[in-house]
């Protein structure tokens, strides 16, 4: 048999897209799938690349056509898959073979897999790859967890593979085990932010202004080219400019409203609730897919739960609307990088954030111009280590917030949702008081559990004159 560089595991659109990208970087691919037919469409379909596709019948023989030291890619769907997968390979695995696990995995499961293989003398390596499936035929942005060493073995190809910006690849070895899975899993959690957000806007254009999607394309494309510019700007100019070619009609109206999720965003906002982080722009987000669902309660709310709100909309102009989804966009990287900062104390991970930006800069779905900005203000000192205390982005924030203010009350008044604009407008009116409401919170469970709280005139604990004494 033709012997491969590497193997590829799953042939689906991603698995078929990223073994085309291999291939055009000039190394043969060895590829097996559990359905072989997918592998025989996948060859069928490569034209000049098929030569460099070596079509496997079984995992042994993939595993075959490599020569040692092996280097073998999953991208099948995570959970049992992946490792049904990796019990299939280690028989015919030697010292020194690489597993890598492409998919959108659990870190979780990332670290105890990374265990137990080099505990069997072998090597793996948690990527997270993103940019969708153009991204991974054309350039994915990479985040890779595991040993340097075991990345140094791999990293000529994910270098010739992954997204450039500006000559940088857009891959980076992140840290141990799972840090390359933690990381594009809040990514994805900020991709659910971002996205909902444009919608909201979206939402308050078309149902608040009376405008068809044709007449918001134009507005979506001319944000593309100022401080909005980013890929899912881009994206949302182009799906509400284009016709259902059935009906003629404005395709995203044939679009039933029901959102699918895959479990990221939501993994998102629980790994930050272990760590104690804030991460409620994700977390609506998350909830209005979930939302989004039920849409026979929906149907029937409508007719029930009336009136809405105002029956006309206080008019609300372009430069409030993108003021408020780049105020939004901020807070969401914001958030977002917090939830990073926890994770990398609490596993000894050693992030770099600077360099987490810049990755994302080409390749992944959440690509923005605003990444340059976010990439310095991580180079410089950041007060406390956040995105909003930097001065750039204090002066982006406080040039904008009014905008965000003005669209949320008037979807407010209008009876129109817009969960994550309102809980991106909560958290930064929250993160700037000095002095919170939590003495109240704090009082109540001192009152009703006896918790106990801190003075702030003496050190220690302290109770209520409700519990008869002020000290414990």
């Amino acid at each position: 048999m033709r012997q491969a560089n590497m193997g590829l595991i799953g042939v689906g659109t991603m698995g078929s897209a990223l073994a085309l990208n291999i291939a055009e970087q000039g190394h043969d691919v060895a590829v097996w799938n559990l359905d072989l037919a997918a592998v025989d469409g996948l060859i069928a379909s490569a034209g000049n690349l098929a030569p460099r596709l070596v079509r496997c019948d079984t995992i042994e023989a993939l595993v075959v056509a490599m020569p040692v030291p092996r280097a073998i890619i999953l991208l099948v769907p995570a959970g049992d898959p992946v490792d049904l997968n990796i019990d299939a390979l280690i028989p015919f695995l030697a010292a020194g073979d690489t597993i890598i696990d492409g998919g959108n995995s659990d870190f979780r499961d990332t670290i105890a897999r990374t265990k137990r293989l080099e505990a069997a003398g072998l090597a793996y390596l948690g990527i997270g790859v993103s940019g969708g499936s153009d991204g991974a035929r054309r350039g994915p942005s990479i985040m890779a967890g595991g040993t340097a060493a075991t990345y140094a073995s791999i990293a000529p190809v994910l270098e010739t593979i992954c997204a450039k910006y500006k000559d940088d690849p857009c891959v980076a070895h992140l840290g141990p085990d799972g840090a390359g899975h933690f990381v594009k899993t809040v990514h994805n959690g900020i991709e659910y932010a971002d996205m909902q957000m444009i919608a909201e806007v979206y939402g308050l254009m078309r149902d608040g202004s009376g405008l068809a999607a044709s007449e918001i394309a134009p507005v979506f494309r001319s944000w593309n080219r100022g401080a909005l510019e980013s890929y899912l700007i881009e994206v949302t100019a182009e799906v509400l400019a284009a016709k259902d070619p059935a009906t003629g009609e404005e395709m995203v109206d044939m679009i039933v409203d029901q959102a699918g999720q895959k479990g990221t965003g939501r993994w998102t906002v629980i790994e930050a609730i272990r760590m104690g982080q804030t991460a409620s722009i994700i977390e609506a987000a998350v909830g209005a897919r979930v939302l989004s669902s039920q849409k026979v309660t929906r149907e029937i709310a409508a007719h029930l739960l009336v009136p809405a709100g105002t029956d006309t909309m206080i008019p609300i102009s372009e430069h409030d609307l993108q003021s408020a989804l780049i105020v939004g966009r901020v807070l969401a990287y914001a958030q977002g990088f917090q939830i990073l900062n926890a994770a990398s104390d609490e596993f000894d991970w050693a992030l770099d954030f600077a360099r987490i930006a810049e990755i994302w800069r080409a390749g992944c779905i959440i690509r923005s111009a605003m990444l340059d900005d976010i990439a310095e203000a991580f180079r410089n000192e950041l007060p406390q280590g956040h995105l909003v205390l930097s001065q750039h982005f204090i002066k982006v924030l406080t040039g904008n917030i009014a905008g965000l203010r003005r669209v949320v009350s008037a979807a407010a008044l209008k009876g129109l949702p817009v969960p994550a604009l309102a809980a991106a407008l909560s958290w930064f009116d929250t993160i700037r008081q000095a002095r919170g409401t939590t003495d109240l919170t704090q009082a109540q469970r001192d009152y009703f559990g006896a918790h106990s709280f801190r003075r702030i005139d003496a050190d220690g604990s302290h109770h209520g004159p409700w519990h008869g004494a002020s000290d414990v």
